[in-house]
């Protein structure tokens, strides 16, 4: 589409991207002190999936401080927060057996006394109701897809993707150009590595003095067991096996909840070495371990997906403000890594923002630097907690599992005890979980016992469940940037790890006589459950994701 074209514009006090914990809060929250002053703000969150809470996906225990603080009566509101947490348990696993960790040595932000199991997706669908009920205008299937800048260079909002353009970029006979929303502020909720806070993040330079964001991938299945299995209330996370250290590291949960269902997955950290890992077939091996199968067997998957995660803690989070907005939640990273915790936070920063917002707007201010929201961070019991646990990751990454989870563990006594000291200071992360990612020649390929389809599956019928559809004839918004380098490095020097990276089997090394090194690199885009760990784990940060068609991605119920 070579001809520039002409949009339509909204105008709104506020535009938020992303209807997640954060960007709802934050709606709601501005909607709330609009109340209290008897006056109005007008509020727009975009959404790029079909609905509110398609998204959304996490374990999901959540720490009940965020919605507390922004409904003290959420009971009564008919949150769908039901199953408390009756039962902790921290297991390290070997190849046939367990130890299990007294809960007494555990540091005391470890507990999970009060948290709730939840489906996170419904309890953003409910978020979305509260917000519209105060009079939010909530866009599901718009996908914000580029920033918008007035003269001056500060963000005047966003533009909505194009609808009705061709795989090979042309305009179909149903085209819609997306229009852009102006606002005096925008509010960035679109969740880990969302494609507009990397841009803003590196145009503002939001990062500087930061150490580099470290991530995690989440693969999570929702099972539906029999009732002499189900333990309602019990939490177990695990670490240890299937996951050798010199390969990396990670760890797992399994929440029961609700009618019958099990919540389990597993996170493996991104920085791991081998480009033979595959996270997925971890996550698989994991379930046959004699202390997860018992829960599972005569049980049915009902559900999956899978998700990065932040992991970077205290040290990576980024400036939150820049001219005309602001990052909150999970696009900034507030994610509690040993707790694997982060909605109450996102929820937390959401509202921080929209009190900003809301001082702003009501002294007659657009689009400049909301420093009152960073102040407000630094003062937070949101920073308070991750200084609590700011050096658990980089010790887990430099001792490994069992000496850098105990060191981790004696970091967060030492400053729990001693008001947020600890005599190690704040440890670096020190390079990307892109750089992570050694030569295939130094590591030997990883063998992975077929899926039996009864405990363990394969990826494509995961993707399945995941309800995951895209409009097929649109263009691919997974861009390689350098075709000949994704050959000559990401295949010939590290084995093609997209194809084990990424748990929806998008990315394919296919034979082709053609080609110079006999292989094809094809991109299975409508497969894409929206993770975004193509953009973090490519070894040559080749890839980019973009926003497909607005709708598009995974759709997940109860998740």
């Amino acid at each position: 589409m070579a001809e520039a074209i002409e949009r339509e514009s909204m105008e709104y006090d506020v535009v938020i991207v992303g209807a997640g914990p954060a960007g709802l809060s934050a709606a709601i929250r501005l909607k709330q002190l609009a109340a209290a002053a008897g006056t109005d703000i007008s509020v727009a969150v975009l959404e790029k999936g079909s609905e509110v809470g398609a998204h959304v996906l996490s374990g999901a225990v959540i720490d009940m401080s965020g919605i507390s603080r922004l409904f003290p009566d959420w009971k009564e509101r008919g949150a769908p927060i039901e199953t408390e947490v009756k039962e902790d348990r921290f297991l390290i696993l070997g190849p046939a057996g367990s130890l299990r960790i007294p809960n007494f040595l555990m540091p005391p932000l470890m507990s999970n006394h009060g948290a709730y199991i939840v489906s996170l997706s419904n309890v953003a669908r409910w978020l979305g109701r509260e917000a519209e009920a105060l009079g939010v205008e909530i866009y599901p299937g718009f996908a914000a897809a580029a920033v918008v800048y007035d003269e001056n260079g500060a963000v005047k909002g966003v533009q909505v993707g194009d609808m009705g353009v061709g795989r090979d970029g042309e305009p179909k006979g149903d085209f819609t150009p997306g229009i852009e929303i102006h606002a005096k502020y925008t509010l960035i909720a679109e969740g880990v590595r969302g494609s507009l806070a990397k841009q803003l993040i590196k145009k503002f330079k939001l990062d500087d003095g930061r150490e580099p964001q470290k991530f995690g991938i989440g693969i999570k299945e929702l099972w539906e067991v029999p009732a002499d299995k189900h333990q309602p209330g019990l939490v177990q996370h695990t670490f240890g096996w299937p996951l050798e250290d010199k390969d990396g590291n990670g760890g797992s949960w399994m929440y029961h909840f609700g009618d019958r269902l099990v919540s389990i997955g597993f996170v493996v950290h991104l920085n791991y070495k081998n480009p033979y890992l595959a996270p997925f077939e971890e996550f698989q091996r994991y379930k046959t371990h004699p202390e997860i199968r018992p829960f599972l067997e005569g049980g049915k998957r009902i559900g999956y997906g899978a998700r990065a995660i932040t992991e970077g803690g205290a040290q990576s989070v980024p400036q939150l403000a820049f001219p005309g907005g602001a990052l909150i939640g999970c696009s900034a990273g507030f994610v509690n890594v040993p707790r694997i915790k982060g909605s109450h936070n996102a929820v937390k920063t959401g509202m921080m923002a929209a009190e900003a917002v809301f001082e702003a707007v009501g002294a007659g201010r657009q689009r400049d630097e909301l420093t009152a929201y960073d102040e407000a961070y630094k003062a937070s019991d949101v920073r308070r907690e991750l200084n609590l646990v700011q050096n658990v990751k980089p010790l887990w990454t430099r001792f490994g599992t069992i000496m850098g989870v105990g060191l981790g563990a004696m970091d967060m006594w030492m400053r729990t005890l001693l008001g947020g000291f600890s005599p190690l200071g704040t440890l670096k992360h020190g390079k990307t979980d892109a750089a992570s990612t050694e030569p295939a020649s130094k590591h030997k390929p990883k063998v992975y016992p077929k899926p039996d389809g009864v405990l363990t599956f394969d990826k494509l019928s995961s993707v399945f469940l995941s309800n995951t559809n895209h409009e097929e004839d649109q263009p691919i918004h997974l861009r390689v940037n350098d075709l000949r380098l994704q050959h000559a490095s990401e295949l010939a020097e590290f084995a093609g790890p997209s194809n084990r990276y990424c748990p929806a089997g998008v990315y394919e090394w296919l034979d082709d006589a053609s080609s110079s090194d006999g292989k094809r690199f094809q991109i299975n885009a409508q497969n894409c459950v929206h993770c975004k760990t193509c953009d973090i784990k490519d070894p040559n940060q080749n890839i980019t994701w973009t926003t497909p068609e607005g709708g598009g991605g995974p759709n997940y119920p109860n998740m």
